[in-house]
């Protein structure tokens, strides 16, 4: 799939080169061209029908109830619908061509179309596109299946882009899921004025170690904290890196003028640490989460207002 993102990034643009990379993938040559030139009317002449086909297929089965169902999507379906179809016989092949055929995927799955139901309704519109061209050349079979097997190369070239429309919109949402999971799996809580917990469960690694950080640092200067008590506690493991990360983050916090706890190591994470040469004297450390919050009411002082120490800070 990481080809495919290249390729489309979220826009699902793909340049010149690539539409024509496709295009030989599927063999499709001036001969290819020149039939299709020859059997557009067939599409043109019934495009409303053809649509129909398509969209009755889908009614067959309850799976499709979610583009059925959503009439603002059911009309962008069938304007995008009708206007592929037109595009297939005008012989032109282009970036601008693929990425209407990618919004149609990113469209199917928005509307939680299965793959396997889109292409049965694509097979039942093309067998229809197939007898109409078998009844231009009746006479002819040969002719027929060339100019039916011309048609077809498009049709595997369309297929595969929203196909992939399909599966990188699906992956963008499962992308933002996965963030979405991470920000709720780590949450920033304001105990009191000017001290914020942010106890952390689950794995830590690199990456989540610099998104806690970056929300972290937001953190502090939206409640213009003073004091951070990071709680470790349901971590297992934690490796050289993301301690790193935490030291850098405690750096950062202090350049923002906040003190950052580092409570719950248990024993198994800090001996690892210290056998990789992690320097942990850098870091506040406590036993646990109420030594931690003890310390940081020491560093605040009494009251909720401004604490004793802002004049050393500001």
């Amino acid at each position: 799939m990481a080809e495919l993102l290249n390729e489309h990034g979220d826009s699902g643009e793909l340049s010149a080169a690539d539409v024509e990379r496709r295009l030989r993938f599927v063999d499709f040559t001036s001969d290819d061209l020149a039939r299709i030139e020859a059997v557009k009317s067939e599409v043109l002449d019934h495009v409303d029908e053809l649509v129909a086909v398509f969209f009755d297929h889908l009614k067959r089965f309850d799976e499709a109830r979610g583009l059925l169902g959503n009439p603002a999507l059911l009309d962008e379906a069938r304007r995008l619908k009708r206007e592929h179809l037109v595009a297939m016989v005008q012989g032109k092949y282009d970036p601008h061509y693929a990425a209407e055929r990618f919004r149609l995927g990113a469209l199917y799955n928005r509307a939680q179309l299965d793959v396997s139901i889109f292409l049965g309704a694509f097979h039942a519109l093309m067998a229809s596109i197939g007898d109409r061209i078998r009844q231009r050349f009746q006479s002819n079979a040969a002719t027929a299946v060339a100019h039916y097997a011309s048609f077809q190369k498009i049709v595997f070239f369309d297929a595969a882009i929203i196909f992939d429309g399909v599966v990188a919109n699906r992956e963008q949402t499962i992308r933002r899921q996965q963030e979405a999971i991470r920000e709720l799996s780590t949450p920033i809580l304001q105990l009191r004025e000017r001290l914020l917990i942010l106890p952390i469960i689950g794995l830590l690694d690199s990456y989540r170690a610099k998104q806690l950080a970056d929300n972290l640092l937001q953190g502090i200067r939206a409640h213009r904290a003073k004091v951070v008590v990071m709680d470790v506690t349901g971590v297992a493991t934690v490796d050289s890196k993301v301690a790193n990360h935490l030291i850098q983050t405690a750096e950062a916090a202090r350049l923002m003028g906040a003190v950052m706890i580092v409570t719950g190591l248990s024993v198994e994470v800090a001996q690892s640490l210290v056998t990789l040469g992690v320097d942990l004297s850098r870091l506040n450390t406590m036993g646990d989460l109420q030594g931690g919050i003890e310390q940081a009411e020491r560093i605040l002082g009494p009251g909720r207002g401004k604490d004793r120490h802002d004049h050393l800070i500001q």
